[in-house]
C-alpha cells in the first residue's frame, strides 16, 4: 500500500528534534510520497536540506497568503526567481486567507493572480490555501479559468456545493484531519464526491486527526485519513490509497 501525503510542512521547525524518526514512522506507515508546499522566502533553505538529505520530498514554491504583507512583491520576486532556477512540482501554497482580518486582502489577491500566471507559464499545478474566502477564492478562478490550470484546494472544510464548485474549476480536494472531526462537517456528503477528485493530506504539523487532534500532527497520521475514508466511502483502505495516489500523479505528474 503506497500513501500519498499531498501537503506536509516536513521542513518546519517543530520537527528539528526528531524529523528522520517522524519520516520513519511515516514511510513504515505505508507513505512513501510527500509533497512540500513553500511558505515564504525564510523556509527555502530548510525546504532544499530536506529535499537532498530523504528521498520523495517534491518541492513546491509559492507565497503562502498569510505572508503576504508590505513586502509582499520582494517576496514574490523571489518565488519568481526560484521558479525560473529549478524544478517544482506545483506553485503553492498561494491563496487568499481572511481568517485574522482583511488588511492585506487586495495584496493577497494580486499574489494569488500573480503566482496563477507563473503556474499558467510553467504548466504546473497551484495548491490553494482557502480561509475565510471562498468568495474571493472562486471569483479569481472564474476569472483564471482555463483547460491548462489545474490544482488542489488544500485542506477543503466548505459545503458540498463549494466542493462541486472547486471540482468545476479543475481542482482536486484535499482532505486531510478535519474529516475524522467530530465537527467537520465534511465527513456528512464527502461519499457524494467521486473518489477520482480527492488527495489525501495531513497539513503536518497542523490539523492532526483524531484521536490526536490538538497534537503535533505527523505524515504517519495519514494512515488515520485513509481510514476514515475507507469508512465513509465503504471500500477497502488499499483501495483509497491507490486511488488517491494515482490522483497525486495525475495532479503533480509524478
Amino acid at each position: 500500500m503506497i500513501l500519498t501525503d499531498t501537503h506536509t510542512h516536513l521542513y518546519s521547525s517543530e520537527f528539528d528534534k526528531d524529523r528522520d524518526l517522524v519520516i520513519k514512522r511515516a514511510k513504515d506507515s505505508g507513505v512513501n510520497r510527500f509533497f512540500i508546499p513553500a511558505i515564504d522566502s525564510h523556509y527555502h533553505e530548510n525546504m532544499f536540506v530536506l529535499e537532498k538529505k530523504h528521498p520523495n520530498m517534491f518541492l513546491m514554491m509559492g507565497l503562502h497568503p498569510t505572508s503576504v504583507k508590505e513586502n509582499f512583491r520582494e517576496e514574490l520576486a523571489v518565488v519568481k526567481n526560484k521558479l525560473a532556477q529549478r524544478s517544482f512540482f506545483a506553485v503553492g501554497e498561494i491563496g487568499i486567507d481572511l481568517y485574522w482580518d482583511d488588511t492585506f486582502l487586495r495584496a493577497q489577491q494580486e499574489a494569488f493572480k500573480t503566482q496563477i500566471a507563473w503556474a499558467k507559464e510553467y504548466n504546473l499545478p497551484i495548491v490553494i490555501h482557502c480561509r475565510n474566502a471562498f468568495d474571493e477564492i472562486f471569483k479569481i478562478l472564474e476569472a483564471e479559468k482555463s483547460s491548462e490550470l489545474r490544482g488542489i484546494f488544500h485542506c477543503f472544510t466548505g459545503t458540498l456545493a463549494q466542493a462541486q464548485k472547486a471540482i468545476g474549476y479543475n481542482m482536486k480536494l484535499g482532505i486531510g484531519g478535519v474529516v475524522t472531526f467530530k465537527n467537520g462537517r465534511i465527513d456528512k456528503f464527502l461519499n457524494q464526491i467521486d473518489l477520482q477528485h480527492i488527495v489525501l493530506e495531513t497539513d503536518a504539523p497542523y490539523l492532526a486527526p483524531s484521536p490526536n487532534r490538538g497534537k503535533r500532527n505527523e505524515s504517519s497520521y495519514l494512515c488515520l485519513i485513509a481510514q476514515k475514508l475507507a469508512e465513509i466511502y465503504s471500500v477497502p483502505i488499499e483501495e483509497i490509497a491507490a486511488i488517491t495516489t494515482q490522483n497525486s500523479i495525475h495532479v503533480f505528474g509524478i
